[in-house]
């Protein structure tokens, strides 16, 4: 049995959808089972992870899981999955436990605790490392719907966005063939790319306009303290500030591990059209 945590996820909906076809059993956790809408026969289960009184009923019967990182219970995580039987977790973690500086990096830390805490444990532990997520311009469409300004405090700051799908490929095929499993898989997508490039192509594929506010760090801080805590806004503005006018290195590793060169940021934009309509 294979648990998939975060089921209200993009990457967790399509890792379920290619368990279902390749006729593995898995069963789907989130901290709200019942906005999940999963398909019949799937069992949904409550895995809170910031809950350890979630876990072992979670766990019951499962061999191997699906991880997102959360670090404030990770310890009482790992017992509970070493007590159940677990013996492989594929934790979707973040490149930036890559950086040098990684430990004084609060989004990096709390990656880095969870990978940690796995690997010191008595279970085989496949690790993806994925830089920016191509998802995370889903945060535009409110702005861009109501014909508003896109702030951005670097728009010339560089990433390398990747699909959802392929993330959710990768951690199938982990999952499904031991070959990749214990391994730590650095994810990108094909194109290191500007933030005012990735508007340039969204603009053109969803056929509207799109306009770009440069503002200042602290005006981006300010527009987002309701929604990211500061320091986290400061971790990110010193990401984009490093990468400013400078393309990040990519990485094969996702056509060496599925076959296939990772999707475009292009291709994410024409899958999301729906999302930046009125």
């Amino acid at each position: 049995m294979i648990l998939v945590t975060g089921g209200r996820g993009a990457v967790a909906t399509h890792l379920l959808t290619l368990l279902l076809q390749a006729g593995r059993p898995v069963r789907v956790a989130s901290s709200d089972p019942a906005q999940l809408r999963v398909p019949d026969g799937v069992t949904a289960v409550t895995c809170d992870l910031r809950d350890p009184a979630t876990f072992p009923a979670a766990l019951a019967g499962v061999t191997e899981v699906f991880l997102y990182a959360e670090a404030s219970h990770i310890a009482d995580f790992v017992d509970a999955a070493v007590t159940a039987g677990v013996e492989h977790v594929v934790l979707l973690s973040s490149a930036s436990v890559l950086d040098p500086g990684a430990a004084g990096n609060p989004l990096a830390k709390s990656h880095l605790d969870v990978e940690t805490a796995l690997l010191a444990a008595p279970l085989t532990t496949t690790i993806l490392r994925p830089g920016s997520f191509a998802g995370n311009a889903g945060a535009w469409a409110w702005p861009i719907k109501a014909g508003r300004p896109v702030s951005l405090p670097y728009p010339g700051s560089h990433t390398d966005p990747i699909h959802e799908r392929d993330l959710a490929e990768v951690a199938f095929t982990v999952l499904t063939d031991p070959r990749h499993q214990g391994r730590r898989l650095h994810l990108t997508g094909p194109e290191s790319l500007t933030f005012s490039e990735q508007i340039e192509q969204l603009a053109e594929i969803i056929d509207r306009p799109v306009t770009v506010d440069h503002v200042t760090p602290e005006e981006w801080k300010q527009e987002m303290a309701d929604y990211l805590p500061g320091p986290y806004a400061d971790a990110l503005l010193d990401y984009w500030e490093a990468n400013d006018g400078r393309p990040v290195p990519l990485t094969g590793t996702v056509e060496q591990v599925t076959g296939h060169a990772p999707r475009t940021f292009a291709t994410w934009a024409r899958d999301h059209v729906a999302d930046f309509a009125d």
